[in-house]
């Protein structure tokens, strides 16, 4: 992994080796950002606060080795990925603005891609990871972490059956506490739907009604001006020597025929004036049969008038709703109202067989939910009992042979026997990952009570029944690589030792990356990285180097001394790593 620019680290690259690799320095020499880094790494949250002063980006670049077959690697394909000689290539930017990219394996990502793939490759268990595991819902996604699969498959039917029960619980709410404004809305659906269906409307009714009332009112005018258009065309029978159109068309016509054989242009002006002709004997006939037909009774008009007035009266009350904007208005809004009217109205006069229903429905999950329910407490307290055996078993090589684990798994009984369900014969409260509540609890030595973990244990306690904890989720964790960032904290002497021991145990079969300030871990590390701060008067600068040999019992003796050079701090440091080394 290579550093640039991040906090107190210019540039620096992180060699991690397999088996277990401890990274020191002393305090404030920039141990936090190695963890910070990978973090990066891992799609964590891009802080311009991180980028080094002066620099106008951080950079972290990562090599993971990788199986072609392995998750991340089929879904870092997935996203165009490609694998460099069996190994992924990730990079994270920073920018000091606040911009941040990512790239895995040659290819720009989501940074929300790098999350994914990190529950696939490392699996990070610091002191914040520690406060998590105090909070009792935090307790129960481990111990279902552990339980595997007995869990898993319980827990995602419960999920959906319970949240299928609080839709159908709303729903009945809706249906039952809102009756009279429904029944209300009902009444009034049912008049309108009733009004609408007595006065029969048609689609576009108004609009013709409208034309013929205009018709109506203008009869006189519109049959005089149409005798007078006719007479103009046809000729008037009552003034035989009059000259129409027609009789003129057909003149003009005549003339033209006797000589167009001798030029085609006034051949071409006696056909249109035949079309002419003919046209015009078509608009006299049309505005003869017009006139005949045309219907001045004043009763029809009335009638008409009248129509309108019902259809206007509908379209004020029912047809200005902007939803019907799209119907055009008018009429064609009101029967478009109508038709939701009645639409709704069915569904509102349905609602007490839909409560019948619901209620059914609901009775039904519930009795589901608490057999799921029991199921789950069931499979969590099998997996609690393996629990609680596998971290007293780690406490014993803690240095803490006589404390005992225990995982307690109650429920909290419902006051009220129908806002629960039941579970082992008695209603309990549930909520959305079941009805149980789980608890670590720690009993220190012999005969004292057990207590929660967070106020049964002093602080070294705490710290080394955190690692236990922690390591048997690890264990339950399929992924390649764990950090521990200064889990150790605030533990000493002996059980350092057992906590060196343990981790070197973890790391036979999983890459293992501890951030420690203990000697006593560091000497149990297959490699030891050593970050360090040297000031220049004008910058500071971090550096990572492998530490081997002579340089390494120096490192060791200042952990243990606080002195490099100190021939009591080396000496302790030579017999703390053959200690070490003989009872891999």
């Amino acid at each position: 992994m290579r550093i640039r620019s991040l906090g107190v680290i210019e540039d620096a690259v992180v060699e991690l080796s397999p088996g277990f690799t401890a990274v020191t320095g002393e305090t404030g020499a920039g141990k936090t950002m190695v963890v910070t880094s990978l973090g990066l790494l891992l799609g964590g949250r891009a802080d311009p606060a991180l980028v080094r002063i002066g620099a106008k980006q951080a950079v972290v670049e990562g090599r993971i080795a990788l199986d072609p077959r392995a998750p991340a690697a089929v879904r870092a394909a997935e996203a165009g990925a490609e694998l460099d000689d069996g190994a992924l290539l990730i990079s994270r930017t920073v920018s000091a603005e606040g911009r941040s990219r990512a790239h895995v394996g040659g290819r720009g990502v989501p940074v929300g891609l790098l999350g994914e793939l990190a529950d696939e490759l490392v699996a990070v268990h610091g002191q914040t990871d520690q406060q998590g595991l105090l909070r009792p819902a935090r307790q129960r996604e481990a111990l279902d972490r552990y339980a595997g699969d007995a869990v898993a498959g319980p827990l995602a039917a419960y999920a959906t059956a319970y949240r299928r029960l609080r839709e159908v619980a709303d729903r009945l709410d809706e249906l039952t506490t809102r009756a009279r404004e429904r029944a209300q809305e009902a009444d009034l659906l049912r008049f309108g739907v009733e009004e609408i269906s007595a006065a029969e409307p048609l689609p576009g009714e108004d609009a013709e009604l409208a034309a013929e009332a205009e018709r109506l009112g203008n009869a006189e005018a519109l049959a005089s001006a149409a005798t007078l258009a006719h007479a103009g065309l046809a000729g008037n029978p009552e003034d035989p020597e009059g000259v129409d159109a027609g009789t003129l068309v057909a003149a003009a016509q005549r003339a033209l025929d006797a000589v167009s054989s001798h030029d085609p242009v006034l051949a071409d002006l006696a056909v249109r004036l035949g079309e002419i002709g003919i046209l015009a004997g078509d608009v006299a006939g049309e505005l003869a049969g017009y006139a005949d037909n045309l219907d001045a009774d004043p009763l029809r008009l009335a009638a008409v008038e009248e129509r309108r007035s019902v259809l206007a009266h509908l379209v004020r009350k029912y047809g200005a709703d902007t939803a019907d904007a799209e119907a055009g208005g008018g009429i064609d809004a009101v029967l478009a109202w109508g038709e939701r009217g009645a639409a709704r109205l069915d569904e509102l006069e349905g609602d007490d067989e839909r409560i019948a229903e619901l209620t059914a429905e609901r009775d039904g999950l519930l009795g589901q939910l608490g057999d799921l329910a029991q199921r789950l407490t069931d499979a969590r307290t099998e997996a609690a009992e393996r629990f609680a055996v596998a971290v007293t078993a780690e406490l014993a090589e803690l240095a803490m042979p006589h404390a005992r684990v225990t995982v307690g798994i109650r429920q909290t009984e419902a006051t009220d026997p129908a806002t629960g369900i039941e579970v082992g014969g008695r209603a309990v409260l549930c909520g959305p990952t079941g009805a149980d509540e789980v608890e670590l609890q720690l009993a220190p030595h012999p005969g004292s009570p057990a207590r929660p973990i967070a106020k049964g244990a002093s602080g070294g306690e705490l710290s080394r029944v955190m690692l236990a904890v922690e390591v048997v989720f690890a264990g339950s964790d399929p992924v390649p690589t764990y950090l521990f960032d200064e889990v150790d904290a605030g533990v000493g002497g002996k059980a350092a030792v057992e906590v060196g021991r343990r981790l070197a145990r973890l790391a036979r079969t999983a890459q293992v990356v501890v951030v420690t300030h203990l000697p006593q871990v560091a000497a149990f590390a297959d490699r030891q990285l050593l970050v360090e701060k040297t000031n220049d008067g004008s910058v500071t600068r971090s550096g990572v180097s492998v530490l081997e040999g002579e340089d390494r019992v120096r490192e060791l003796s200042r952990m243990l001394a606080g002195l490099e050079d100190s021939e009591l701090g080396r000496a302790h440091a030579e017999e703390l790593l053959a200690a070490a080394k003989a009872s891999r």
